[in-house]
């Protein structure tokens, strides 16, 4: 009975800690600290001024792999190079990335511009040709690869650029010892349509089996993959975003 009194009491304090805080400012408050200036990309594909960009097309300086990409009319591709890491590591971010897969269609299913984004090095937006392209709805373009499926299929024809607007916010680990505290989730716009709001991701992406979480380290790099298949990607920037 005495420790659930004394869970009550610390919930309590909690609570009068939390209507406190919400409490100190008065309905317009002119001695209420105001947001700190951000300047807005002049288009949407363009970075606002507290972004980093990770590439525009003049470099592979933010990134890593085992051989390099090859840069080819402003677009970073694999070229069978292997996946290729951000050399930065990150926890919660906004992140946008633009997208295309080859024009010529060659392939079908999952053989059809396969690649796949993977934040923290193991959560995996997928990327695929999708554009009237079957194949299982977990491994479609947009999907949470192996969980969820995007809501609706967005996109574009073979050859065009598409784009990926994501709000990341880790997973939360307890430290000491390793076990999950609170899930990942992940919120994602194709093409300037919504296909996953705030979802709950179940771990770590696995091909074939049961996602589950593994503990990690709390930034990890952005990953983008080579399936082996000439996908281009272009405009990647990131703005890490308070825990």
């Amino acid at each position: 009975m005495k420790t659930i009194l004394t869970v009550v009491a610390v919930c309590a304090a909690g609570a009068v800690l939390m209507v406190y805080a919400e409490a100190k400012w008065k309905v317009h408050d002119e001695a209420r600290p105001k947001p700190p200036v951000v300047t807005p990309g002049a288009t949407s594909a363009q970075p606002p001024s507290d972004a980093l960009v990770l590439f525009n097309g003049n470099g592979l300086g933010a990134w890593t792999s085992d051989k390099p990409w090859k840069i080819e009319e402003g677009a970073m591709t694999p070229a069978g190079a292997g996946d290729i890491l951000t050399t930065a590591v990150f926890g919660s971010i906004q992140l946008h990335v633009e997208w295309a897969t080859p024009k010529e269609v060659k392939g079908s299913g999952q053989g059809r511009g396969n690649s796949g984004v993977f934040l923290m090095d193991h959560y995996e937006v997928q990327v695929l040709d999708s554009f009237k392209n079957e194949t299982y709805a977990d491994g479609q373009a947009a999907s949470i690869y192996g969980q969820r499926p995007p809501a609706v299929n967005a996109c574009r024809p073979p050859g065009e650029w598409q784009t990926y607007e994501v709000i990341f916010h880790r997973p939360v680990y307890n430290d000491a010892t390793k076990k999950l505290v609170k899930p990942a989730t992940i919120t994602l716009i194709h093409n300037g349509v919504l296909v996953h709001d705030h979802y709950e991701i179940k771990g770590t992406t696995f091909h074939g089996s049961e996602a589950e979480y593994e503990y990690h380290s709390a930034k990890e790099p952005l990953k983008l993959q080579d399936h082996g298949n000439p996908i281009r990607y272009r405009n990647i920037w990131v703005r890490e975003l308070p825990e």
